[in-house]
């Protein structure tokens, strides 16, 4: 099926990479991260874009003026003497326990100019953006977990007056929600500010081990499991060239589509708690898997605001945990959609301070493992990060958030489409006969076809992730 909108060719022109080290002397120390910073399954680059139009708003006239690579890079320079550890780089200790040390050496940053307008890249903008390679420049020897910058951030100008802002975040560091903090810090240095309406907050002892660790609850999510042949893990690993990126847009008709296959309890539930059951089901049936296979749902919860943590609001650190759901292919498959959200709700419930605290304690009692991948497939909800709000000068952004689905993880984002609609824009990793007919579940309950595809090999840095 062809897609709504196909990529448009472009050519972008950079100059060399450079460092942008904080604009003031910074404390030269060194920073234990926390125990769920320094887990095995974080230990990865993570790509986001932003789109900025250059709109016709009296009001900003005076900043249009003004060069956002110039603005921007000033204002990096300005955020990191209070975000500091970011110009840093990561070491590794005893029982691979990761520090920063903050020599202040600063993070890449790349000054680029494509021959496009804003306007003829339409609807490809919205994940998987097929022109991340372009726009976020690999630069060699910079993408290793230790001993490299934490932050590579590339500002692309285009003809029209807009810019696109790429960044490449070690997640270790930070989570997105602190990424959109850091970003907003640099917006408000690059409008005048002195200082950070919002300080930093370090503190990631929050978030480390008790003394004597001790797991107290069950976490299917870390469960050493071997990968078996017909697993869907296997099927997903079994041929790189043949997997498909494409993703699918879920606005106000396919929320009600959905909603009707639902028991009336359940109809009220969140749009992450529907789509991530609805999603997840889909992906089971398409993956034509033994009946009495075990499979996995990871949803990915913020531990922010949660009783008895006390997280401020200024931390920067991940502050997360994905509680995960077990159940069999054909209780999955068979059962009505309200089955697999039931189960989704349950383990949404299951995240507390306990729970997280149980984490950490697993990663020093084990080695900091990764998350399991057989039979997993991992949610994670970016609608409500916040990168929609971050203004440089020059408006907000036409689409800010991830570029895209990693293997066996999706990204929620927000996404206004062309017709003006809102609604949510899921990208998925699949082999393209398991898409195709992950497509079918899908239209059998929303009548809709997926809004951008992206075939061809899966580039090996996101397949070194399995």
């Amino acid at each position: 099926m062809a897609p709504s909108s196909a990529p448009v060719a472009f050519s972008v022109r950079r100059s060399p990479p450079e460092l942008v080290a904080p604009a003031e002397k910074t404390p030269n120390e060194l920073k234990r991260l926390s125990d769920i910073d320094d887990q095995g399954g974080l230990r990865f680059q993570l790509p986001f874009v932003m789109f900025y139009s250059n709109i016709n708003d009296p009001l900003l006239m005076v900043q249009k003026e003004k060069d956002p690579v110039k603005v921007i890079r000033e204002a990096l320079a300005k955020a990191l003497v209070y975000y500091y550890p970011f110009a840093g780089r990561l070491r590794e200790g005893g029982n691979r326990k990761l520090t920063v040390d903050c020599t202040g050496e600063g993070i890449l940053f790349v000054e680029a100019e494509a021959d496009i307008t804003l306007e003829q890249l339409g609807d490809t903008i919205q994940p998987p953006c097929p022109y991340i390679e372009e726009l976020l420049h690999d630069v060699p020897g910079s993408n290793a977990i230790l001993g490299c910058p934490l932050l590579l951030i590339q500002v692309t100008r285009l003809l029209c007056g807009g810019f696109i802002i790429a960044i490449r975040l070690n997640h270790t560091i930070s989570d997105s929600l602190g990424l959109v903090k850091f970003l907003n810090t640099v917006a408000e240095m690059a409008g005048g500010a002195s200082a950070p309406s919002q300080q930093p907050v370090w503190q990631r002892d929050i978030f480390s081990a008790r003394d004597p660790p001790r797991i107290t609850c069950v976490h299917h999510e870390y469960e050493e499991k071997a990968i078996d042949n017909n697993s869907s893990t296997a099927i997903l690993m079994e041929d790189s060239s043949m997997m498909v990126h494409w993703s699918f847009f879920f606005g106000p008709k396919e929320m009600r589509s959905i909603r009707m296959h639902l028991p009336l309890h359940l109809r009220t539930s969140s749009t992450f708690e529907i789509l991530s059951a609805c999603l997840w089901r889909c992906r089971t049936i398409a993956l034509h898997l033994d009946q009495n296979q075990v499979v996995r749902l990871s949803c990915m919860i913020n531990a922010r605001g949660k009783q008895g943590l006390q997280v401020p609001d200024g931390y920067y650190g991940n502050a997360f945990a994905f509680p995960t759901a077990v159940t069999k292919v054909g209780s999955l498959c068979q059962n009505p959609l309200g089955y697999a959200l039931e189960i989704v709700k349950k383990i949404k419930s299951e995240m507390s301070e306990e729970y997280i605290r149980s984490v950490a304690d697993l990663m020093v009692i084990k080695g900091r493992p990764r998350y399991t991948t057989a039979g997993n497939y991992l949610v994670a909800d970016t609608t409500r990060v916040g990168f929609g709000g971050v203004d440089f000068g020059w408006g907000k952004p036409v689409y800010g958030g991830p570029s895209g689905a990693i293997p066996l993880v999706s990204f929620f984002a927000r996404f206004r489409n062309s017709k003006g609609e809102d609604g949510v824009v899921v990208p998925i990793w699949l082999p393209l006969p398991v898409m195709e007919r992950f497509q079918q579940e899908l239209l059998k309950i929303t009548h809709q076809e997926p809004v951008n595809q992206s075939h061809g090999v899966m580039q090996k840095r996101i397949l070194s992730l399995l």
